[in-house]
């Protein structure tokens, strides 16, 4: 006899148990949305309304009654967008324009910032005011950039607005991408709508892999290095060795970067199956030879978006060299601070941001000077990008996981003055699983970048359906074996 009681509680949101792609109910609800999906497949209407109630539903259970904030916030942009392109006065489109930033801008600031400058305030005026404790909304940054980039594109005149309110809330609410990303475009996005439902053998074969190799990624390899090793050395660095924060520092760099990818490959390879392509998030970013290089294979989704909606609206390097250094700085300084309202965040970005115009000094010299490597050199000085590259970006990582500035200094003091590399073969020994899964998830880093992705994607293409059905439930039943019994929610979530 079912009971429905437990029922209700396994339906209804849980703020201790949100609905991730790697819990058991979400395998459930996967499998019952296809169903479904699939049997209106033949309906453009009968596909919207489907994936917008199963996305809505999804955004409830991660978060509650917060979903009312998705359909809000498509209501108000669906409307002042179709304002925008009907206004002849240019002033007033820039009103209406000004409008929408304003109410996305600062439902985002509410919820995420409003604490963060409360507390400036009380140490500036040693006053006493109350943090308001606010529960922030599971994927607000995510929909928040999509709502603006929509607004601002039908501004300038570089798509035209839907007149279906439901193809907007269905682009605004499609669950693989809400909470986590990929910040997806409308103008990518809406025009796929109207498009049939068509799954062919590549589709199939690509989607399975990015979904098998996305839950690989976030299961074995991040939560278990994380877990098992990153946690306890970011707990208190000060009470470990300096090779074990070093080694804790390159473990972290992989866990957000398994994490994180991992997340968006599967967002990616699910939207496959039915039926939508979004752009890549990642392109092994690890192996960039230069800080500019890393910004455009890491989260490319949110680089992309902060050139085009800030950089080069701030001026990009239109007005002299200074100019776009400041720009520079300031893109990257508020890159830095979406992630979060914290000062490690906003020092995170300013590192980058000077970087990144150290690296166009580096270009701009090269260019003036016509200097080219050729042969050896060429090599020799793109492995030796890769290296600073990646510790530099290693570096930055400490200030963005660290919980305050006291913390990363004590883990960067630790390395420089209490390295102690005589007591690595214990640690080995210690930590023999962990290190072995950081040396994979490295190898793999490099092999997916030399074509091993497609090639992978090739052969589960010419897989046939049963097969493909087999594959992935052996490969669920395999993880569930081999899954943390503590469930690790994405870093990115908290974003």
């Amino acid at each position: 006899m079912i009971d429905v009681t437990k029922l209700l509680s396994t339906l209804l949101y849980d703020p201790k148990d949100p609905v991730l792609f790697n819990s058991a109910f979400f395998f459930y609800y996967f499998a019952i949305f296809l169903f479904c999906y699939l049997a209106v497949s033949g309906s453009k209407t009968g596909r919207v309304w489907v994936f917008t109630l199963f996305s809505l539903y999804f955004f409830y259970k991660a978060c509650g009654f917060y979903v009312g904030l998705v359909i809000l916030s498509a209501i108000v942009d669906f409307n002042l967008s179709r304002w925008i392109y009907r206004a002849q006065q240019r002033s007033l489109r820039v009103f209406l324009l000004v409008f929408s930033i304003v109410i996305n801008i600062g439902l985002l600031f509410y919820f995420k910032y409003t604490d963060f400058f409360i507390g400036i305030v009380n140490e500036v005026t040693a006053g006493h005011i109350r943090p308001l404790h606010l529960l922030l909304p599971i994927g607000i940054s995510f929909y928040t950039f999509e709502n603006l980039s929509y607004t601002i594109d039908v501004y300038r005149k570089e798509f035209p607005p839907v007149d279906n309110f439901m193809d907007y809330l269905f682009f605004l609410s499609f669950f693989p991408k809400l909470m986590m990303g990929p910040i997806v475009r409308a103008a990518d996005f809406i025009p796929q709508i109207s498009q049939p439902y068509v799954l062919d053998r590549e589709d199939i074969g690509t989607g399975m892999y990015l979904i098998i190799s996305g839950l690989f990624k976030k299961i074995v390899i991040s939560d278990f290095i994380y877990l098992n090793f990153v946690q306890y050395i970011f707990d208190d660095p000060s009470k470990h060795t300096g090779l074990e924060c070093l080694l804790g520092v390159y473990g972290y760099a992989l866990v957000i970067y398994c994490d994180f990818s991992g997340y968006s490959d599967m967002a990616i390879g699910i939207a496959r199956w039915t039926g939508f392509k979004i752009p890549p998030n990642f392109a092994t970013p690890y192996q960039s030879a230069s800080i500019t290089e890393f910004w455009r294979r890491w989260h490319i989704s949110l680089s992309s978006w902060l050139r085009d909606y800030l950089y080069i609206p701030l001026g990009g390097n239109r007005k002299g060299r200074v100019r776009q250094y400041v720009n520079l700085a300031l893109t990257m300084l508020i890159g830095g601070f979406w992630h979060g309202a914290s000062w490690n965040f906003i020092f995170w970005g300013g590192l980058h941001g000077v970087a990144l115009g150290l690296d166009k000094v580096r270009i701009d010299w090269l260019k003036k000077t016509g200097k080219v490597y050729t042969g050896f050199s060429k090599y020799f000085f793109k492995v030796l990008g890769i290296l600073i590259t990646f510790h530099f970006v290693c570096f930055c990582w400490i200030f963005f996981k660290a919980s305050s500035f006291h913390d990363a200094w004590a883990l960067i003091h630790q390395i420089a003055y209490d390295f102690q590399p005589g007591i690595w073969y214990d640690l080995y020994q210690g930590y023999t699983a962990v290190f072995a899964l950081m040396l994979l998830g490295f190898v793999l880093h490099f092999v997916t970048a030399s074509g091993g992705q497609q090639v992978m994607e090739k052969t589960m293409a010419r897989v046939p359906v049963w097969g493909s059905v087999a594959i992935m439930v052996v490969f669920i039943w395999l993880l569930i074996q081999v899954k943390s019994t503590q469930p690790m929610i994405p870093i990115y979530f908290q974003f």
